[in-house]
């Protein structure tokens, strides 16, 4: 069997089982299918070590004085969605968001949700935001950051020489967090709503294959890096999710909670090292916003 099908098994089997896990197409991908795919890469595998051809024999070198072994090599496997290797999309734009707009998989969410928030923008956006969770107004109107922390986002995106048509805003969890009744106010996701969530999101990512993402607030920095850390000392660093660059940063509703000067300084150098990372033009007055000289 050749190594150009030993690779197309290898790679098709993920895919089969992220499709069978409800991420997909519906096709029909059962346990036996699955199990015989596995049992051909397996022969595969042996016939290929069988008809190698056996090296010459090397003559033995003279006896060196014994060492201690090495330890063998420890594999580290990825456990969060950072780590993971990038993923091929599965969906078309179209597919995925019919399928996203009609998930039922969180049954709390589905009772409270108005509708599900799909995300916003260009879809070939070399930039993309990824926040936290609908609110109140998202959900009413469908579109993630529409309410006073959205509109605050969009002042920023344009500051940065964009407009909010140029980039992609989506976030962790497409249905708005469910609250007690009677409260107001948003609530912080659960770990499992994140985690039944975030196929959709990586999804949209894949699909729009941005050159850089930047994570608003904790949450999301939790949701795309697995870490549950203070976004204060995560912020202003670059990190990976699956190959992208990721400038974790304040969430802009921090910024309507607190006015001082100082913390709208530390987004704004956040968003200039996106820029020169992007290579895009920046203006001596765009490096002295909310500085004593601006």
């Amino acid at each position: 069997m050749s190594d150009v099908f030993q690779q197309a098994l290898a790679e098709t089997l993920p895919m089969l089982k992220q499709i069978k896990n409800g991420f997909g197409p519906k096709v029909s991908a059962s346990e036996q299918s699955l199990a015989a795919l596995r049992s051909l890469a397996t022969e595969a595998t042996k016939a290929a070590k069988s008809t190698a051809v056996a090296p010459a024999p090397v003559a033995k070198p003279a006896p060196a004085e014994t060492k201690p072994s090495l330890p063998p090599q420890i594999t580290i496997v990825a456990e969060t969605p950072a780590d993971a290797p990038s993923i091929s999309p599965v969906w078309t734009w179209e597919t995925l968001e019919a399928a996203a707009l009609n998930c039922t998989k969180c049954e709390h969410l589905v009772r409270s949700r108005t509708q599900v928030v799909f995300g916003v923008g260009n879809r070939n956006a070399e930039l993309m935001f990824v926040g936290e969770a609908p609110g109140a107004d998202e959900d009413l109107q469908g579109e993630p950051f529409v309410g006073k922390a959205g509109q605050l986002l969009t002042k920023i995106i344009q500051a940065m020489g964009y407009s909010r048509d140029d980039v992609y805003i989506a976030n962790i969890l497409k249905c708005r967090p469910d609250m007690p009744p009677g409260s107001t106010g948003n609530r912080k996701p659960k770990p499992e709503e994140m985690q039944t969530c975030i196929p959709w999101l990586e999804q949209q990512i894949a699909l729009v294959k941005p050159k850089a993402m930047v994570a608003l607030g904790a949450t999301a920095v939790e949701g795309l890096l697995g870490s549950n850390g203070p976004v204060g000392k995560m912020r202003g660093k670059w990190f990976e999710f699956r190959g992208i660059p990721v400038m974790a940063t304040y969430h802009p509703a921090y910024l309507l909670r607190n006015q001082l000067i100082s913390e709208k300084r530390k987004v704004w150098e956040d968003m200039l090292q996106v820029l020169e990372r992007l290579e895009r033009p920046i203006s001596e007055k765009q490096r002295r916003f909310f500085t004593q000289s601006a």
